[in-house]
């Protein structure tokens, strides 16, 4: 089986995932009032690339984390495109 990504593309697109979900961290901290759509779409992207780049440098702690991630990201968005408060 052939990989998609090489190994150097996995390690950027992997660095830009962790970023954004550092970022998103970050911001939940610093805000006074939070764009929930704006954290749960950083967190639901951010995995979405680390799970690419654990395809490549596969861990199943680590997938099963960003697994994890993304759906709590999906639920959140969710509750924000129906308008649910938090």
């Amino acid at each position: 089986m052939t990989q998609i990504l090489s190994p150097f593309a996995a390690n950027v697109i992997g660095m830009i995932g962790s970023a954004m979900m550092v970022y998103a961290y970050a911001y939940s901290n610093v805000v006074k009032t939070m764009n929930f759509l704006f954290f749960n779409l950083l967190n639901f992207i951010g995995s979405l690339f680390l799970i690419a780049s654990l395809t490549v440098h596969f861990n199943v702690a680590s997938m099963a984390m960003e697994i994890v991630w993304a759906i709590v990201a999906v639920f959140g968005l969710i509750k924000v495109l129906r308008g649910e408060k938090a």
